[in-house]
């Protein structure tokens, strides 16, 4: 797809050496999706969303989230209005396409819960009124490893919500020196150019989610999700909104791949990226270093693809 290679080639002018990663956010982005980075201080995760912000000509919002932030911080507050007597709202940083929750597993819980409707409706309700975000809407949170100082999980109801998580890593010493020379000209992010308006990506969002996808495929689909729910070493599977995420990114993918209809090895190639981060496994799995990756490969080789033409 012609748009793909150009987003893909103005985001690599601040991102090197990870294709993988930036295909799988624009997938993600097409899908009408969220995204969780995963990884320590300092890999990128900032300037990917910044990166992406600018080649997609999309409005952006911040927020470096620290114990204090409140909740009206992200979501917007209400003020009073001398000149008319009433309540004006102020829009919160969530209003935007595409919001950073930058280190959200810094904040509280309270503040965290406040991205939940955003995510999940494209509205915020500030003192019983509901106000709705721009569309298209993407969150791109950056939290960094559990365990790291300040840091707390993230609730199991945030975690569903984000459609994939992803880790950037370090980068090889080719793509490190690479990036160093980068930066003796500038700051690459600014050498960023739209490569689309808001109507053509909203345009690209309704095609990929217009990708046929056959009835046989989607009972693969729900075979996979259950088979999660029922399988010993797992706590508690995957849930019904991750097999409409497991769906909306394997329509993506095959987008991507210039198709307008669904494969068995789209639904494969998304099924671990999708689901493992939703999983809780049993203690006893996890005290045998058991994986929910693993445990998800082995569900996609017991489980037969169908035959589609």
């Amino acid at each position: 797809m012609q748009y793909a290679q150009q987003i893909m080639g103005e985001v690599r002018k601040a991102v090197v050496g990870k294709d993988r990663v930036l295909l799988w956010s624009l997938a993600t982005i097409l899908a009408r999706g969220h995204i969780l980075l995963e990884d320590i201080p300092g890999v990128g995760k900032t300037t990917l969303a910044l990166a992406f912000s600018r080649a997609l000509g999309l409005t952006y919002g911040r927020v470096q989230f620290t114990p204090d932030v409140l909740p009206s911080d992200v979501t917007g507050y209400s003020v009073y209005n001398k000149e008319t007597g009433a309540m004006t709202y102020q829009p919160g940083a969530v209003l935007c396409n595409l919001f950073l929750a930058d280190e959200l597993n810094r904040a509280t819980s309270r503040t965290q819960s406040a991205l939940l409707e955003a995510m999940e409706e494209g509205q915020v309700t500030v003192d019983g009124q509901t106000h709705p975000i721009p569309q298209p809407f993407t969150v791109i949170a950056t939290q960094n490893p559990v365990g790291a100082a300040g840091t707390q999980l993230l609730p199991d109801s945030q975690m569903d919500r984000f459609t994939i998580r992803l880790s950037m890593g370090y980068p090889s010493p080719k793509d490190e020196r690479d990036m160093i020379l980068r930066r003796q000209e500038g700051n690459p992010l600014l050498q960023i150019r739209p490569v689309l308006s808001l109507g053509q990506l909203t345009e690209l969002q309704d095609q990929a989610a217009g990708v046929y996808i056959q009835a046989e495929l989607v009972d693969y689909v729900v075979r996979l999700a259950g088979a999660t729910r029922s399988h010993p070493a797992i706590l508690r599977g995957a849930s019904p909104r991750a097999t409409l995420s497991v769906t909306a990114m394997a329509k993506s993918i095959a987008f991507l791949n210039g198709r307008d209809y669904v494969i068995p090895s789209d639904i494969q190639t998304v099924f671990c990226e999708t689901v493992a981060h939703r999983l809780l496994l049993e203690p006893s799995a996890e005290a045998r270093g058991r994986t929910a990756r693993d445990i998800l490969e082995e569900i996609l080789k017991a489980a037969a693809a169908p035959k589609v033409s």
